[in-house]
């Protein structure tokens, strides 16, 4: 569906301009990207509908500035690929730019280093990872490095390597890689000048060496840059990790199973992120149907429960908090919803408002500003 076929119904579903509403655009397994509005004082959420088919749009990252969308077609048996798309903000439409090929398979993940404008990909069924520069009117540059590993685990999904996400250290000398398929958190270097990957040192290797079957899915740094936090998926453990910048080292400091006690099904973490004043980290548990928050001790990094509840839905497979810190929207993706959660500054709970909108197969999502 063309951005220009789609812009009289868009139109209709806008709300009134004077309401105080930004954009937000899920990525579903289902080849669509569809746009929603979300009004940030009431917590109402409304669809507007599919913008995009076509690619599948597993991941999505919005530019911090400008009103561009950038989606990956995660095709795990060809090359994958990053689009550009222009965002109008009356309607939510979408607009193609430009696409530039990952050079790995299966790209599922993306990371926009904001200060070297570089957008890092990460390619789960090839193992690898990809730097590609963004150019100054935010379309998609040139591909400047890939990176392949090897490595595989115990578990039936880790015959090879599969790096599922990437995340820059404040620093910006640094790129860590969780990789699924390895049970590592590859450490690579980078270079905000050239935009450059650089393999891990084979006489020194900084790469953090997770427990056997773990697969490692998602991180997340703390405000202070100073932890690291990790999610695996296979066991759905959280792992506290302190971060030396100056040698590019990570080293355990606590492990949490994000599982109760008393569940007994097949275990699956899914989603990470740490509150904007630091002081909590949210996790989506899959194969538990909940969200599980973290108070974070500010001097140790260490993590104390706070907080076990139902993510809204069945299989939650990732979320997003807003500018404000007040909302969360998580993604359901067996159930088909997108739900809002409201989040209290205080004591860092979420709670279940009862909004949610009806998306096929949602798995990610972004505010676009």
């Amino acid at each position: 569906m063309s951005a220009g076929a789609y812009s009289e119904q868009g139109r209709a579903a806008t709300l009134p301009k004077n309401a105080q509403t930004e954009l937000v655009y899920v990525g579903t397994q289902e080849r669509r990207i569809h746009a929603l509005r979300f009004d940030a004082y009431t917590g109402k959420l409304t669809m507007i509908g599919p913008v995009e088919e076509g690619l599948r749009s597993t991941w999505l990252v919005a530019h911090p500035q400008l009103p561009i969308l950038y989606s990956v077609d995660d095709q795990n048996t060809e090359e994958g690929s990053v689009t550009a798309y222009a965002v109008d903000r009356g309607n939510g439409a979408l607009t193609k730019v430009n696409a530039v090929a990952t050079g790995g398979n299966g790209t599922t993940y993306l990371w926009l280093d904001v200060p070297s404008m570089t957008l890092l990909g990460a390619n789960y069924s090839s193992g690898s990872v990809s730097s590609i520069v963004i150019n100054r009117e935010a379309s998609m540059g040139s591909l400047v490095s890939t990176i392949k590993e090897t490595g595989s685990g115990p578990n039936r999904r880790q015959a090879s390597a599969h790096a599922h996400s990437v995340a820059v250290d404040p620093s910006g000398r640094y790129a860590l890689v969780a990789d699924l398929g390895a049970d590592r958190v590859f450490v690579y270097g980078f270079d905000r000048a050239t935009h450059a990957l650089s393999p891990d040192d084979e006489a020194n290797p900084r790469s953090f060496i997770a427990p056997p079957g773990s697969g490692p899915r998602h991180l997340a740094f703390g405000l202070n840059g100073q932890f690291v936090y990790l999610l695996t998926e296979l066991t759905a453990e959280i792992m506290v990790l302190r971060w030396g910048a100056s040698q590019g080292h990570l080293t355990l400091v606590q492990s949490l199973p994000t599982t109760s006690p008393e569940f007994q099904g097949a275990k699956s973490g899914a989603e990470i992120a740490v509150s904007h004043d630091g002081r909590f980290v949210y996790v989506g548990n899959r194969g538990e149907n909940a969200l599980v928050v973290y108070r974070v001790s500010p001097d140790s990094g260490e993590l104390s429960l706070v907080q076990r509840t139902s993510s809204g839905g069945q299989r939650p497979w990732g979320f997003a908090i807003d500018a404000s810190g007040k909302w969360m929207l998580v993604e359901n993706q067996s159930s088909g919803k997108v739900n809002v959660f409201r989040i209290d500054p205080v004591s860092g709970m979420v709670s279940d408002t009862g909004q949610s909108v009806d998306v096929p197969a949602p798995v990610s999502v972004v505010f676009v500003k």
